[in-house]
């Protein structure tokens, strides 16, 4: 055998082993190592725009806290001007009131004092009759002399 001719054969049988794997062999290899890359690389680009969507709704959830603190804060305000109001319009309303009732008891003292004025004036009126009586020792007719009896009543006022 020679050793050159057993070189050649092989270097033909491995061009041949060569040509069979480009043609069968490395077109699926390579079509799978494709499909992978382009997997991977979708994998990579969904992550990336998850952590875009995340810090997205992060900001978001910021600014929606943010609004509802500043909206909160406007409630409570309110509730303390209508708190304030409710309270300063109780306070009206009991100085009123309490006005009112004065005037009531003014009123009624008032009509209380003329009673006792006009029952004060019937006793001295009848009183004085009596003094009158005895004075004259005569009995004096009441309706007879109601003019003077009135003229004496006023003079008591």
């Amino acid at each position: 055998m020679n050793f050159n001719l057993t070189l050649i054969g092989q270097a033909i049988a491995f061009f041949f082993f060569v040509l069979f794997c480009m043609k069968y062999v490395w077109p699926p290899i390579i079509q799978a190592l494709r499909e992978r890359e382009k997997v991977i690389a979708d994998g990579l680009q969904a992550a990336e725009r998850a952590s875009k969507d995340l810090e997205l709704a992060q900001h978001k959830v910021a600014d929606e806290l943010k609004d509802a603190k500043a909206q909160s804060a406007k409630i409570i305000e309110q509730a303390h001007k209508r708190s304030t109001q409710m309270i300063e319009e109780a306070k009206e309303q009991a100085r009123a009131e309490g006005e009112r009732q004065i005037a009531a008891a003014r009123s009624e003292i008032e009509q209380e004092l003329n009673r006792a004025r006009k029952a004060l004036r019937e006793e001295v009126a009848t009183l004085a009759v009596a003094g009158a009586e005895r004075i004259l020792e005569r009995s004096v007719d009441q309706s007879a002399h109601s003019d003077m009896l009135s003229k004496l009543a006023a003079q008591l006022n």
